[in-house]
């Protein structure tokens, strides 16, 4: 039974696979989305635009979402369709989700009730920075590596 392991947080992610017991683990893609570490400054064209409204009424548009929520948002639908591909494609019996908490909520608000039910477990840590060793040791408690 194969298991896709999904680590990430909003700017980065690695997605691996183990192929069944004592098989290890295999990192099959990287993503990186560096505009989520960008500055919130920096994601914004310029100025807000300006609106006259009727009388003397001024004001300047806000953006209704921050764009640092916006771009976390986007990257967490582009993993999200990815592993949508993986289960359409049955490349994957089982899925494992290691994400900060918040970036959790934008993963799974995005995911089909099917691509939900094959998450057996989900962590809300952020260990994208840990090595593959140590990323095992954290996943032996669900997954015999």
């Amino acid at each position: 039974m194969n298991t896709w392991i999904l680590v990430a947080n909003a700017s980065s992610a690695s997605l691996y696979m183990n192929r069944g017991p004592k098989k290890g683990l295999e990192k099959i893609r990287e993503y990186d989305h560096a505009a989520s570490r960008e500055k919130a400054s920096d994601l914004v064209s310029d100025r807000p635009g300006h609106y006259k409204s009727a009388g003397n009424g001024h004001g300047a548009y806000v953006p209704p979402t921050d764009p640092k929520q916006n771009e976390a948002q986007q990257f967490a639908m582009e993993l999200t369709r990815d592993l949508e591909q993986g289960r359409t494609a049955n490349a994957f019996q089982r899925l494992i989700i290691v994400a900060p908490a918040q970036f959790m909520g934008l993963i799974k608000g995005n995911a089909s009730a099917v691509l939900k039910s094959l998450v057996s477990d989900h962590f809300e840590k952020d260990y994208t920075k840990i090595d593959e060793k140590a990323l095992a040791g954290h996943l032996a408690c669900c997954i015999y590596l």
